[in-house]
């Protein structure tokens, strides 16, 4: 960014200036070159990019990840109680109806029955 400030209104007398930031911009890509080996096999998801490049911070996405896992775990967590809700009801129900088979069914799920 900096560098397309001093180039988009260059003067003779910026060029010091200019070749500073050409010269730290070369070396960090060069340190990032040395760099590459070590992480040869580590995946970023095409998201972080897209973030990057709308100039937010690549952090954002892990922690908005983290956010939308949480509200499916909770919502998740929710129909897993509902079902258990729904399960216990129609036990109690379907045992009002067909004691002994519920009876049997108990007998063989090892779940005590009511006396």
């Amino acid at each position: 960014r900096q560098l397309g400030i001093i180039v988009s209104d260059f003067q003779p007398s910026s060029q010091a200036g200019l070749n500073q930031k050409l010269n730290f911009m070369v070396t960090g890509l060069q340190d990032i070159d040395k760099c590459r080996q070590q992480l040869h096999d580590i995946s970023v998801p095409l998201e972080v990019f897209e973030y990057i490049d709308q100039g937010r911070n690549p952090q954002l996405y892990t922690k908005e990840c983290l956010e939308r896992a949480l509200a499916k775990n909770e919502q998740v967590k929710g129909k897993i109680d509902t079902m258990k809700k729904f399960k216990s009801l129609l036990i109690q129900e379907l045992t009002k109806v067909f004691p002994e088979d519920m009876a049997k069914y108990k007998a063989i799920r090892g779940e005590d029955s009511p006396p």
